[in-house]
Formats: C-alpha cells, structure tokens, sequence
C-alpha cells in the first residue's frame, strides 16, 4: 500500500513549545517512530509536513536584522522545508536502522496567481500572541492577525495548491522504494510567468491541502492527516464530546470544523477519498499512525465503513 502521511505542525512542535532546534529534533523523532512502524508494516511511504511556526520564527528573525531586506515567504518555506526535512530524514533513517532509504525533496507547488486568497488572508504563521501583543505586531509590521483558539497569530494568504512539477522526481524515489519527504509546509509556492517560467509567490500553501494533491497525483492508497488529536469529534469541548470513528466524504464536507484546524482536514480528506473507490483518508494522533491506517483509531473518511 502507497501511504501520504501528513504530518501537522502540532504533530512536530507542542503549542506554546519553544522553537528550539532541540525541541524539534526531539519531536522529530518521536514521529519518526510513529512512521516507522508503517514502513516497518510493509507499506511504501511519503511524508510531507507543517512549517508554520517556523516560516514565522525566520520572519521575525528577518525583521529583526534588516526589515527592508526580509526574505519573501517562498524563499523562507524553502528554507523550513530543507530544515524539518532534515530532521525527520535523519531520525527516520535512525528508527529504522538504515534498512530503508530516505530522501528529502525541495518540492514546488504551482498556484493560480488570481487566486482569491490572495486578498484574504487565513494561513497561521508564527509563535502565538496575546490580543494586545498581537496588535502591536501587526501595527508595527502591517501584519493581518487573526484569533487562534485562546491566542493570536499572524496569517497570510493561502491559495490553492495546482499542480506540482516536482511530481516526476517523487515518482522515480518511489519507484526504487526510497520513502520521500516532500511538499513540506504545502511545498514552496510558485506561479508561471507569461514566458512558461516559474516564480516564487508571497504565500504559503495549506499542506493537508497539498498533501492531498500529491497522494491523488502519485495514486496512493491512503492519506494520513496527523495531528495532536484522537480525531473529528463531535460535540468538541463539551462533555459530550466523542470521536467520530467514521465518515463518507459527503458526510465529511458537511461538518461545521475550524477554518484554521480541522476543516482543511475535513476538506482534503473528503477530496482525496472520494476521488477513486477503494482510498481511505485517516485523521487522528500521531503516536497511532498504524493503527489509523488499519481503521483501529482516528476518524477514517470513505465511502463505505471498514
């Protein structure tokens, strides 16, 4: 079986953890546990991940040096990607021993320059704020803020991701059995200039989004979206909440979830396992990656329960 796993910047940084590179590695390698033991199972593997936190850490860093000369955003998930993609590759190739090869892919995303999220900004990047702290950071930087959960952070526009012209690359790793890490951060996003060039856009793309681009794209099995939660629940934050262990893809767009959270889950999850009979898309916690890809755990989105 071809597996995407989909690895949230939950998943790789605790919220309000420090963006330490210790911090980092130490998560790293607890995920690379967690997809070992698909590897392990027998299964082909590709891994793509979050870098919110960290493409907002280097812009802060930028501004702090010399404002007029900060880095726009694709050049920064470049930077984030080939650093987490580092990180997971090594603790990856540690956990299992070296039997399998691992690659890491700088992988461009090609979005549609007229995209409206352009004028509207949605993606989260960043450390969290309070409301005050917030404020005085986009005034200082005509930053746009938005609320997350109890905080607040900075979000910048999130187009859709539309093709990936790395695809053939990741094609050839796979077919020499290397696991990939690729599209990290929802890859690094690109446009086409009049001429058939590309070019580097100021955004950063939704990576469950993206990952559901390229499980589609290279026809894998299954997606797996994972995260710091059991899953989709219902009744979320009441004491009546519980997991949904099951939905179809319908069922999955027609749940009211967090714009900045679980609803692009919800939405990739859906497209990709309606797309082609017989896929399933899992989210829950990373620590049962497996277990979520043998319907034990998580929410599984398909068009029949099993």
């Amino acid at each position: 079986m071809l597996v995407v796993a989909a690895l949230g910047g939950n998943a790789l940084l605790s919220r309000g953890q420090a963006l330490t590179a210790e911090n980092q590695r130490e998560n790293a390698r607890i995920a690379a546990g967690a997809l070992a033991e698909i590897a392990r199972a027998g299964h082909d593997l590709v891994v793509t991940h979050g870098n919110g936190p960290q493409v907002g850490l280097l812009a802060l860093q930028g501004l702090a040096y010399k404002p007029e000369e900060i880095y726009p955003l694709d050049v920064m998930g470049a930077e984030t990607e080939g650093m987490i993609g580092y990180l997971i590759e090594q603790e990856l190739e540690n956990a299992l021993a070296h039997e399998r090869t691992v690659a890491t892919l700088l992988t461009q995303i090609r979005v549609d320059p007229d995209d409206p999220a352009f004028d509207k900004p949605t993606k989260f990047v960043g450390p969290v704020y309070d409301k005050a702290k917030a404020d005085e950071m986009a005034e200082r930087h005509g930053w746009t803020v938005a609320q997350d959960g109890e905080h607040w952070r900075r979000v910048v526009p999130s187009p859709a991701p539309v093709e990936i012209p790395d695809l053939k690359v990741i094609r050839q790793l796979l077919l020499h059995g290397t696991i990939v890490i690729c599209a990290g951060g929802g890859g690094i996003p690109v446009m086409v200039r009049p001429d058939g060039s590309l070019t580097g856009v100021q955004a950063v793309i939704d990576k469950d989004a993206a990952s559901a681009l390229l499980a589609d794209a290279i026809g894998a099995d299954a997606l797996l979206m994972l995260t710091d939660v059991e899953g989709i629940v219902r009744d979320f934050g009441t004491e009546a909440a519980e997991r949904i262990e099951h939905l179809s893809p319908s069922e999955a767009t027609a749940l009211d979830l967090p714009a900045g959270s679980m609803g692009p889950k919800a939405e990739a999850a859906a497209r990709f396992a309606a797309a082609r009979e017989g896929r399933m898309a899992g989210i829950g916690r990373l620590g049962e990656a497996l277990e979520i890809l043998e319907g034990r755990a998580g929410t599984r989105v398909s068009g029949a329960p099993g």
